[in-house]
């Protein structure tokens, strides 16, 4: 597995964190930016890059894209073609963004969810695989909406 990992300055330490934890657990991990909290980079340009190289690997790479609140990176995210983006910060809402959505980016504040619970969520995150299943027929209508919307 590959993960595509970003942030904005306001979230450096905790995408450090979570890139040394993810390769930690043999993870793949693609660095997006940025490495500074000096890097004036602003979150839409990290989000945009993650999702570009996950929409080139045929969205075989998922992402996990961190600011301050996650909020901004999700709605940058989800202006993408096939990406679904969720805002997670508990473990319930990081499975469900999988197993009822099939998610592919994961979304985090910094400032919102301390570097403990931020390992559990991605850890347990990074081992989902969607099934189809009851949610199939939902996912089918948002990308139905996303093609007409996306033109």
């Amino acid at each position: 597995m590959t993960i595509v990992i970003g942030c904005d300055n306001a979230a450096v330490p905790m995408k450090t964190m979570l890139i040394k934890f993810l390769e930690s657990k043999g993870v793949t991990v693609e660095n997006a930016g940025c490495d500074s909290a000096d890097d004036p980079t602003n979150y839409p340009a990290v989000a945009k890059r993650a999702c570009e190289s996950i929409i080139a690997s045929g969205y075989k790479k998922r992402g996990v894209l961190v600011c301050g609140t996650g909020i901004g990176m999700c709605m940058t995210a989800n202006k993408f073609r096939g990406i679904r983006a969720a805002v997670c910060h508990d473990n319930f809402s990081a499975e469900r963004s999988i197993l009822s959505n099939n998610g592919n980016v994961l979304c985090m504040g910094e400032r919102v969810v301390g570097h403990e619970l931020a390992k559990k969520i991605v850890g347990e995150w990074i081992t989902l695989e969607f099934r189809e299943g009851p949610s199939s027929p939902k996912i089918r209508e948002i990308i139905a909406i996303e093609a007409e919307n996306m033109k």
